[in-house]
């Protein structure tokens, strides 16, 4: 019965432990890219679903600054001015704007990628992986609603920038998505008009405002 404590004991402090130390790798990415001015990223993004025979991969671009931020992936541009968030699709001649706390059911936003984890996952530490030379570091986070479609998700981060490598999110339907940084620039010169809408360029769109 001793043992049994004792083994337990162990375990129960192993686990504080690795989630403590989760969550300080965690807070150090948060920080350091909450020091930029902004961050330009070019990444790649796959979903796969081998029951359903679905594999989709494409290539996209995300600029932050702040709370701001212009998202291009499938021919769609995202545009967050801060109040409104403007979803452009040239191929359908629309314009959608709407509030970014409406859209927040589809997953969290670019502009939460790095806070996201703070209010409803626990976490822990996961494995680590030799990726082309570069260690990178696991973390894995599970909602805390068992309701989530989320099952989890694996945060990769390299060991030694502390940039974020790659995102991992597995579905309860079986859906696994993964994104990938490719590139990563940081304090760029941006024009003052990258996060504004401009109507003019858009009139003969049609305009769905569902605010």
């Amino acid at each position: 019965m001793k043992q049994l404590i004792t083994l337990l004991f162990i375990s129960l402090s192993l686990t504080s432990f690795s989630q403590n130390k989760a969550q300080a790798l965690l807070n150090e990415v948060s920080e350091k890219v909450k020091s930029y001015d902004n961050i330009a990223i070019e990444f790649k993004y796959v979903l796969e679903n081998t029951k359903e025979n679905v594999k989709q991969e494409t290539k996209g671009d995300v600029t932050l600054e702040g709370e701001k931020y212009r998202l291009n992936i499938l021919g769609v541009t995202r545009l967050y001015d801060g109040k409104k968030l403007y979803t452009i699709s040239p191929e359908d001649e629309e314009v959608t704007i709407s509030n970014e706390k409406e859209n927040q059911e589809e997953g969290f936003s670019p502009s939460k990628m790095l806070s996201f984890y703070k209010e409803g996952y626990v976490y822990d530490m996961d494995i680590t992986q030799n990726i082309q030379g570069r260690k990178i570091q696991y973390v894995k986070l599970t909602p805390i609603d068992s309701n989530s479609e989320i099952k989890y998700i694996l945060l990769g981060i390299d060991a030694n920038t502390k940039n974020i490598y790659n995102l991992i999110q597995i579905g309860k339907n079986g859906t696994k998505t993964t994104l990938t940084v490719n590139s990563l620039r940081t304090n760029e010169l941006l024009p003052k008009s990258l996060f504004t809408f401009d109507a003019k360029k858009y009139s003969d769109y049609y305009i769905n405002n569902i605010d």
